[in-house]
């Protein structure tokens, strides 16, 4: 038959251990928390990190958006001058071709009555 001396030493073993079961799952939790604010400290960092780059990219992206627009205007007007250089080009051609048939024909003319006299 158990005594009460017996039975005194088996609740304190049992509470000790019971202790010792919650000591250990309060390192556990003392772990996990450090780890958590660990976590979410990297979280906001992250976070902060994310903004700058995305702000960075906002920026560059208008700028980039301002590249191209000057480009496509540029460009624009470069065909334009191309085309007008063409025009220009034809049309002195076809002055040059008309300046050269008139020379001829003067040049001609001349010859041709002095040659009947």
């Amino acid at each position: 038959m158990k005594t009460d001396q017996n039975y005194n030493q088996e609740l304190k073993a049992s509470i000790t251990t019971l202790q010792s079961k919650r000591d250990a799952l309060q390192q556990q939790i003392s772990t996990e928390e450090l780890d958590a604010k660990k976590v979410k400290d990297e979280i906001e960092g992250l976070t902060e990190k994310l903004k700058v780059l995305n702000d960075s990219l906002a920026r560059k992206t208008r700028a980039r958006d301002e590249y191209d627009k000057t480009i496509d205007e540029v460009t624009a007007a470069y065909k334009k001058i191309v085309e007008s250089s063409q025009t220009l080009l034809h049309v002195l051609k076809r002055e040059t071709k008309a300046l050269v048939k008139k020379e001829a024909q003067t040049v001609q003319a001349p010859s041709t009555e002095s040659g009947c006299e």
